[in-house]
């Protein structure tokens, strides 16, 4: 038989335990990689911004602006034209990147905007103004209502697919996005009239249907909330190359 090895040797000494490494006081923030400048980025978000701030303008001049700032569209656009001026001044001095629930609720709301207009508005005698006829093509009013919802929501569009890293949204954040559009909701109706969407509007169709458009609109919003969530998990990664 095979002699038992033992479990300690005579005149060796014991193996020291591995040693504890001390805590880093640093935060882990602190030691990441160095973030580069990217002038092309921040270029294209500040036009972003511009173009977003026109709209904005516009709306404001052509109506007054308790009125103007009282739509969804002017409100998104205001937020997105706010959060690419500071992405934008981030880019150019290679600073951290703005928080991803910022960004993404940005681009939400201003696709919102978008498909709103779009699907339920476009080719209805909606406007900005006590208008009650559409706007006719190149009018300063169809300029304002084509900067809010189609330049500027394609080109923040853009902006995440082709300049910003993936991924970076979470589901989680989906549900706290739908905060604002219920804020809007509850705004909206107190405000009263007059209403100015007119599938929300409780004088027309009672509260029953309005509520239950309302309804469908913070479905579908949530859908696309999971939807960009989902394209953000299995999209690629932008190749920056400091742009």
């Amino acid at each position: 038989m095979t002699a038992q090895i033992p479990r300690e040797i005579p005149g060796l000494p014991p193996v020291p335990a591995s040693p504890l490494l001390p805590r880093s006081p640093a935060p882990a923030r602190a030691v990441l990689a160095p973030s580069h400048r990217r002038p092309g980025a921040a270029a294209y978000r500040l036009l972003t911004a511009l173009i977003a701030a026109a709209g904005v303008a516009l709306a404001v001049l052509r109506s007054t602006p308790a009125h103007a700032l009282s739509y969804f569209g002017v409100q998104a656009g205001a937020i997105l034209a706010g959060t690419m001026l500071l992405s934008a001044s981030r880019a150019f001095r290679a600073h951290r990147a703005l928080p991803s629930w910022l960004t993404g609720a940005a681009l939400l709301y201003a696709l919102v905007s978008a498909l709103t207009y779009h699907l339920l508005l476009a080719r209805t005698p909606f406007s900005m103004t006590a208008l009650s006829t559409p706007p006719e093509r190149w009018h300063t009013q169809w300029i304002t209502l084509q900067l809010l919802h189609t330049v500027a929501p394609a080109a923040a569009l853009l902006d995440w697919l082709c300049l910003t890293p993936a991924p970076r949204l979470h589901l989680h954040q989906a549900t706290t996005w739908l905060l604002y559009p219920l804020a809007y909701l509850a705004f909206y109706l107190a405000r009263g009239t007059p209403y100015l969407y007119p599938f929300l509007n409780p004088a027309a169709h009672g509260y029953r249907v309005t509520l239950a458009n309302a309804l469908l609109l913070g479905l579908g919003t949530y859908a696309l909330a999971t939807l960009l969530v989902a394209l953000d998990h299995i999209r690629p990664t932008p190749i920056h190359r400091h742009l």
